[in-house]
């Protein structure tokens, strides 16, 4: 290792140390969090099962950079770039639509075999697999409805394209020995203000006890529902709000997604984290940046992603929360995206983790709350930086901006010959 690198550790390990932190402990935690990388990142949400579909459900990515990825192998040489840049090893979360398969088949009708690719490749990679039913860009979702669509032969379609991508993640737990956390969103809602708000939301309900009817070994499965305020085409109302999941999940034994652009523009999730932990067991992120609306942009390490990664480690809510990415930007390099996003995320947790936690609380339970300012303000100077430099080359990455670099060179090598 650099010796400027180890030697910054020791100093910063030192400083600290003066508050009680075990650095090299706090390294360690930091290595077993495993953050799902997002596939449709890599090819614009575009997915193999329908390629010349376009995009529906309230869903848009904006701009044209080439090289985005055109088949399952494609797509999983883009992650591999990815994740040799990334410390740690993590999770790729897939879309039904990814299936890889020359099979002409719909939704409906997908089996474990259409993904065993998919499973060989994260054997390989000693990586863990998530998964998602695609409910939008397809004919039976051009309505604007799917598992809450008055049309009871519409709703039976997406009930049984739902069972089957439990029966999918199953797989996945089974094949890979870690659970495969799948996640429910549908686009379901009205453009303009509904007379019934309450008819759709009682067929949602009713088809997801009929999805969730055959019970699966959560070593294997873990089922998530995920709300939404609005979205194009849904601006007015939207079937599966949060309320409606938040009482779904609490009632039914499932875990909550909190996706950070699904609420208000101005309401953060990272406040919402410990009173929902408090009445479900599990929770799944799906970390963000909404630009005045959900506009998936590339996660920065502003203040909210800071809030969300020190509710996580103040609260040691971590064991419990699963951590996955989700947004999509066409306008930059599709790898450099996933590096930017997932490091940052990486990064806002080591520097919650090197906060003195249980003496902040103390003061804050003694009523120093001068203390508490003035310690929370001075650590923002203390050198996280030096502590992740090291920690990216003791895991055998780039340090700092080393990574663009290499993904230059694979842009120009592998990226603008598609």
């Amino acid at each position: 290792m650099d010796t400027k690198i180890l030697n910054s550790y020791n100093i910063a390990k030192e400083m600290y140390a003066g508050h009680g932190i075990d650095v090299d402990e706090a390294l360690k935690k930091l290595a077993e969090i495993k953050i799902s990388l997002h596939c449709w990142q890599g090819d614009d949400v575009r997915g193999f099962l329908f390629k010349d579909k376009e995009l529906s459900g309230g869903i848009a990515v904006t701009g044209c950079y080439p090289g985005r990825a055109g088949t399952p192998d494609e797509l999983r040489q883009d992650l591999e770039k990815a994740l040799s840049l990334i410390p740690g090893k993590h999770k790729v979360n897939l879309h039904a639509i990814y299936a890889d398969t020359d099979e002409s088949i719909d939704l409906d009708e997908l089996e474990p075999k259409h993904f065993q690719g998919w499973v060989d490749w994260a054997k390989e990679q000693g990586l863990g697999l998530d998964f998602n039913p695609t409910c939008f860009s397809h004919p039976k979702a051009e309505e604007g409805f799917t598992l809450s669509h008055p049309d009871p032969d519409i709703r039976d379609f997406w009930i049984r394209h739902c069972k089957a991508s439990r029966n999918i993640a199953e797989h996945f737990g089974k094949e890979l020995g870690q659970p495969c956390v799948t996640n429910f969103w549908v686009p379901d809602g009205y453009k303009d203000i509904p007379v019934d708000r309450l008819s759709p939301r009682k067929r949602l309900k009713e088809s997801l006890d009929e999805v969730f009817r055959e019970e699966i070994d959560t070593r294997y499965n873990i089922d998530a529902v995920e709300s939404k305020l609005f979205g194009i085409g849904s601006e007015s109302y939207v079937v599966g709000s949060h309320e409606f999941y938040m009482g779904y999940a609490m009632s039914r034994g499932k875990a909550l997604c909190l996706d950070a652009g699904h609420f208000h523009p101005t309401e953060m999730i990272s406040n919402k984290i410990s009173s929902i932990l408090m009445y479900v067991d599990q929770l799944l992120l799906h970390v963000s940046r909404p630009v005045r609306w959900d506009s998936d942009h590339v996660v920065i390490m502003d203040d909210e992603l800071l809030e969300i990664a020190r509710e996580l480690v103040r609260g040691d809510l971590l064991s419990r929360t699963h951590i996955g990415l989700d947004f999509f930007d066409g306008s930059i390099n599709h790898i450099a995206a996933w590096v930017i996003g997932t490091r940052n995320t990486i990064k806002a947790l080591l520097r919650a983790m090197l906060e003195p936690v249980a003496k902040l609380k103390e003061l804050e339970l003694d009523g120093d709350f001068t203390s508490r300012l003035a310690l929370t303000e001075e650590l923002k100077s203390y050198p996280f930086g030096a502590v992740w430099d090291y920690y990216c080359a003791s895991q055998g990455t780039p340090v700092r901006e080393e990574w663009l670099a290499e993904v230059k060179r694979y842009e120009q090598e592998i990226l603008y010959a598609r």
